[in-house]
């Protein structure tokens, strides 16, 4: 009987112990991937202390003995581009990893702009995605996973996907038109890991290593290895859940979108717009929208689709008392699918129910808000009805600490995995959320893209980023801007060798803080990359970049990099968005003319300039300062000219 009890103990222990005897590999070394050509690459795993692995690649073996710890590493001698290949790691087991190619591999990263997939921008793209078949492009996405306390051995479980015109409604639409640019021109695999987490700030990317020379950060950090602390903020204080049954709409014996509820007492809306602006101030809760229209016979059996633009914040939308989608919140476009027989000759009924909890509430004006059936569009803008549903409390409690927006947070999960995986370069994408902030945001990236560097040991690895693009309402004197402010740190960033900006400032939307033109962004990315990364000094990287500026009597020279085959004003106007002032840095408008490769700049208001800007706010509408590739000029200002 006591020897059935030990060898129960026995398989007890080991369901419940890891068996490090078996070579294990990372999430990123397995079929698919693409690995970095003319260059050191390394493959790495775990199994049992001072157990014998064996690489077979390329006719070529290689041997490593695990350290104590059980990790070993090897380094593959610099290839050439190809493929497919298959490897295998042998110690006490045996794996084979196939369908394997050598080409270039970026590490794209950011918040999310950088995660933003085709799929949200399908529409707009449409021949893109039919004709998306490059196998050789491939995309590994890094699922989210944040830890303040430790860093990561290891990434979640993920895949390599090759691109089809199915599998890239998945890809980051960015990094797709990035990597595309780059295969048709060079002809190599290319290989995309993204690693990107929406709504995230730049130093939960950082080490702490990294952060230690930013002293409020490091004074941060040093708090998550006390236990009491980390014990104390993540104790988590739910956000209380406001009861459907609250809501009238629901609530009453025909809920309001019922088709045979009988609508009393609704108010006139006009589609699209808030609520706020509409008669409802100050209101979080729920409001219910409604509109009746007529539609021809020829709808008959037939399916639709319903475009709602973007919602603030979520909804639940009926077509004649069916539910047909719903989104919890405001950043997708609504484009939902009508069945087939739902919605019939005559009177129909499109109703909408949203639900916000902050900022202004209703329908995002500026975007698409119509019915697509049997080859016709209805146009949906104009009058409809409302009613309030339910009012919530107006205060709300939310967790108090994420691990995701704190220094380390991210770079612990979803970078620090990743840097044995040689690559060709980072592409990165963010500053939305520390726009806030935006006066320290040139020395967070500069501390970044040195801790990547330091961290990949790869020498200075080519640092390719995309400036903010436009955002915001048009504000037509000039002003101060946290988003512009944000932008001259991103400008402060080109100062570190090897780097590269994609100036975006026409690729945004005033409405829409995820913009859907992403081709130019990628693109542009891609044009800075083969200037940095390939060596391609026929290529101009970018717009035109403020360089020097100097006072000429009443007027102040600028001189420019970037300026490729010269200056123009895209539009063929006047410049525009140029700003002056003289010692007290009150700014006023400006006139700018393009002078001998230089642009001068004075105003008659200011006899004695000291300082310009360009392109100074959140939505410089009517910037046109270009280089003659058609690429737009970086926002600046200057400091104090002499």
């Amino acid at each position: 009987m006591g020897s059935v009890k030990l060898l129960l103990v026995a398989l007890f222990a080991c369901l419940i112990l890891p068996c490090y005897g078996i070579v294990r590999l990372p999430q990123l070394v397995v079929d698919g991937m693409v690995l970095q050509r003319d260059a050191k690459v390394k493959i790495w795993g775990w199994a049992d202390a001072s157990e014998k692995i064996t690489v077979n690649f390329q006719h070529k073996t290689y041997r490593t003995v695990t350290d104590e710890s059980g990790s070993w590493k090897i380094a593959l001698q610099p290839m050439k581009a190809g493929g497919p290949y298959t490897m295998e790691i042998t110690g006490n087991n045996r794996i084979t990893i196939r369908d394997i190619l050598i080409g270039d591999v970026w590490f794209c990263s950011g918040q999310s702009n950088m995660v933003l997939p085709m799929e949200r921008v399908k529409e707009k793209y449409p021949d893109e995605i039919a004709k998306a078949n490059y196998p050789q492009i491939r995309n590994f996405f890094v699922k989210t996973e944040s830890d303040v306390t430790r860093q990561h051995s290891d990434l979640l479980p993920g895949k390599w996907v090759k691109a089809d015109s199915v599998t890239v409604l998945g890809f980051g639409a960015a990094s797709w038109f990035f990597a595309k640019q780059l295969y048709q021109k060079y002809h190599v695999p290319i290989g995309i890991i993204n690693s990107s987490v929406g709504g995230t700030p730049i130093e939960a990317w950082v080490s702490s290593e990294g952060l230690k020379n930013i002293q409020s950060y490091h004074n941060r950090i040093a708090r998550f290895s006390n236990t009491a602390f980390m014990d104390s903020v993540l104790k988590k204080h739910p956000e209380p859940v406001e009861p459907l049954n609250a809501d009238k709409g629901l609530n009453e014996v025909k809920p309001w979108h019922d088709t045979t509820y009988k609508p009393h007492s609704w108010h006139r809306f006009w589609l699209p717009g808030y609520w706020a602006d509409q008669g409802v101030k100050g209101l979080n809760g729920v409001v219910w929208f409604r509109k009746e229209i007529t539609l021809p016979a020829s709808v008959q059996g037939k399916a639709s689709k319903l475009y709602l633009g973007r919602i603030i914040d979520a909804d639940q939308t009926y077509v004649n008392g069916k539910q047909v989608g719903n989104i919890t919140y405001q950043y997708p476009p609504r484009r939902y699918t009508v069945p087939a027989g739902l919605l019939k000759p005559g009177k129909n009924i499109i109703v909408v129910r949203i639900t916000n909890t902050s900022g202004k509430g209703g329908f995002v004006p500026d975007k698409r808000y119509y019915l697509a059936i049997a080859g016709d569009t209805i146009d949906l803008r104009g009058d409809w009805q409302y009613k309030v549903g339910q009012v919530f409390e107006p205060v709300r409690m939310k967790p108090e600490f994420s691990a995701q927006n704190e220094p380390t947070g991210l770079y612990n999960t979803m970078v620090a995995p990743a840097i044995n995986y040689t690559i060709r370069g980072i592409v990165w994408y963010q500053g939305e959320s520390n726009s806030s902030r935006a006066s320290e945001y040139g020395t967070l990236l500069k501390a970044l893209i040195a801790d990547w560097r330091n961290r990949w040991q790869q020498g200075n690895l080519p640092f390719i980023y995309a400036q903010l693009p436009n955002f915001n309402e048009v504000q037509y004197s000039p002003t101060e801007s946290d988003w512009a402010q944000l932008r001259a740190g991103q400008l402060e960033a080109l100062e570190v060798p090897n780097t590269g900006m994609a100036v975006t400032i026409d690729a945004g939307e005033w409405n829409d803080i995820h913009p859907l033109n992403k081709k130019t962004v990628g693109e542009r990315l891609a044009r800075a990359a083969e200037n940095v990364a390939y060596g391609d000094v026929n290529v101009v990287p970018s717009g035109p970049i403020y360089q020097s500026a100097k006072i000429e009597g009443n007027k102040i020279e600028i001189a420019f990099k970037n300026t490729g085959a010269g200056l123009v004003a895209i539009d063929g106007e006047e410049l525009s968005q140029f700003a002056i002032a003289g010692a007290d840095k009150k700014f006023v408008w400006a006139k700018a003319i393009i002078n001998g490769g230089k642009v001068l700049v004075w105003s008659d208001k200011i006899p004695a300039p000291l300082y310009v800007r360009y392109a100074w706010a959140d939505n410089p509408d009517g910037a046109n300062l270009y280089n003659k590739e058609g690429l737009p000029a970086s926002p600046f200002q200057t400091g104090k000219l002499q």
